[in-house]
């Protein structure tokens, strides 16, 4: 039976899979949390707080802590010291460096076998599956698939252990029909050094036949833009005619649509959203007509919820499951895995869009947000004002962060707003009137304190030499990968820290 025969095969079984949990979601969801339970019972954790007694969810969420990483971390230092049968009873030796922190110590999340196949990997089969069932036609296993991942490298306590970027780690153990169809070779894309990296990758793959793009939007535009300058076309439909797919995650999307749309201007082209984070793979955008995406109940992950209006880190009172969730609320998630995380508060905050089935929307972090001044600015905000500021303006960005500037000496306070352009917009001024704007429309905290500049004087923008959020990122080791730029921060730390890597005040748009 030929390749693609048996691949069509296995797909139409998965999403009859996958039917079954978008019509029984709590069922599904509340049978994992008992698996989860009942296979991790005879480990140090399972022990301490007695799983093989808990029989119901309320049982769990009354017996079991809220946890962050600080809590978690010792027991990742025993794991990573070969310690096992901490969290998980099978072998640990893989740890995924967190992309969600961009300080000095990166967080280092324990990575089990389940996690990576019945998880990690399963997900990137379900990327497939539900682009090929909603285009029948497609041809992707005709040509390769770009991956444009992290670097890892050898955890020096062990001879077998191992951390590093969680698409480095996927790379590093992909199966082989995966394998057979991904570029660049390894050598290449496990590669730490970026600005070499993107190098050979360009020259190495401009010369395959890439149908899909694997990637975050702004290294990929990095990458595309260095195979366009090589290579001398205009765009990538000219450099891989059969390039069908986009599949991207790690940030929003819509900032970028613009301009990919330049470097691939074909109607045809795909593009499909997924959030796959260190700590899990979560959701799938399963309709392309549909910005939301759907919440993955079957891999191996119980799922909880924390209202954000009632946030208070691991001493949050009011936490939910899935029955309890109501639509258009943000709530922080937390998650317990099959990598042995129980309870575990992410960092990531949703907001679901529909229940039947189960699709949400992601709309910042718990700890990526400015109320410093009562006007609740989450990166959801900041994102939609963006788009709409570079629509109407003609512009487009390659990175952001905002923090506040507060009152002082009987100043009124205001955001500052670091920005890197692509394509600058004609006018700053106009942009910066958009993007105040936008902000709002869709928050009415910051219109009220904006009104008649009462509280919140105009926004002040600086607009950054191209490459100094690179140069940040470097300093810090985090250059590449996953690693992102903090959208919106209450402290002026790493504002201040980005501005020693560029020109002082090199182009600054203030009321």
């Amino acid at each position: 039976m030929p390749f693609n025969s048996i691949f069509a095969w296995i797909i139409k079984k998965r999403i009859h899979q996958i039917d079954l949990f978008r019509k029984y979601p709590l069922e599904v969801q509340h049978e994992m949390l008992d698996k989860l339970l009942k296979t991790a019972a005879d480990t140090t954790w399972g022990k301490t707080y007695n799983y093989a007694a808990i029989e119901t969810y309320q049982q769990y969420r009354s017996t079991v802590p809220l946890q962050e990483y600080e809590d978690v971390k010792p027991w990742v230092d025993r794991l990573m010291n070969n310690e096992q049968n901490l969290l998980w009873p099978t072998e640990t030796k893989w740890f995924a460096k967190s992309s969600g922190t961009t300080s000095e110590r990166s967080k280092l999340i324990p990575v089990t076998k389940e996690a990576l196949e019945e998880c990690h990997q399963k997900g990137g089969k379900d990327l497939l599956a539900l682009y090929y069932d909603n285009h029948p036609n497609g041809k992707l296993y005709k040509g390769k698939h770009l991956v444009i991942g992290g670097s890892a490298q050898t955890n020096p306590l062990s001879d077998d252990s191992y951390f590093g970027d969680l698409s480095a780690i996927i790379m590093k153990t992909l199966p082989w029909w995966a394998e057979i169809k991904r570029t660049p070779a390894k050598e290449i894309a496990l590669m730490s050094e970026w600005e070499e990296k993107i190098e050979k990758m360009a020259r190495s793959t401009m010369q395959e036949d890439v149908c899909i793009l694997v990637g975050v939007p702004s290294w990929t535009m990095v990458l595309a833009n260095k195979i366009l300058e090589i290579t001398g076309k205009k765009n990538l439909k000219e450099v891989w005619p059969n390039l069908e797919l986009f599949m991207h995650g790690g940030v929003n999307f819509e900032p970028y649509r613009k301009e990919f749309s330049k470097l691939i201007p074909d109607g045809t082209m795909n593009y499909v959203e997924s959030y796959n984070a260190s700590e899990g793979f979560f959701g799938i955008q399963d309709k392309q007509d549909l910005k939301e995406l759907l919440l993955m109940l079957d891999y191996g992950i119980f799922y909880e919820f924390i209202p954000m209006d009632q946030y208070d880190g691991i001493k949050s009172q009011k936490v939910v499951d899935l029955f309890e969730v109501e639509l258009g609320k943000n709530y922080a998630l937390v998650i317990s895995t099959n990598a042995g995380l129980w309870r575990y508060i992410i960092g990531d905050t949703i907001k679901f869009t529909s229940k039947e089935p189960y699709r949400f929307v992601i709309t910042g972090r718990t700890k990526s947000f400015i109320n410093a001044f009562g006007e609740e600015l989450i990166v959801d905000n900041a994102e939609k004002a963006i788009a709409e500021a570079c629509l109407k303006t003609n512009s487009q960005i390659r990175d952001y962060t905002a923090c506040p500037v507060y009152m002082e000496g009987g100043e009124r306070g205001k955001h500052e707003w670091l920005i890197e352009f692509v394509n600058p917009p004609n006018d700053m001024e106009r942009f910066g009137l958009v993007l105040d704007e936008a902000l709002r429309n869709v928050n009415s905290d910051y219109d009220a304190k904006r009104t008649n500049n009462m509280v919140l004087d105009y926004l002040k923008i600086q607009v950054l030499e191209s490459g100094t959020f690179d140069k940040w990122l470097k300093s810090k080791g985090k250059l590449g990968g996953q690693n992102k730029i903090p959208r919106l921060s209450n402290s002026r730390e790493y504002l201040e820290e980005i501005l020693q890597f560029t020109k002082s005040n090199t182009n600054t748009i203030n009321s």
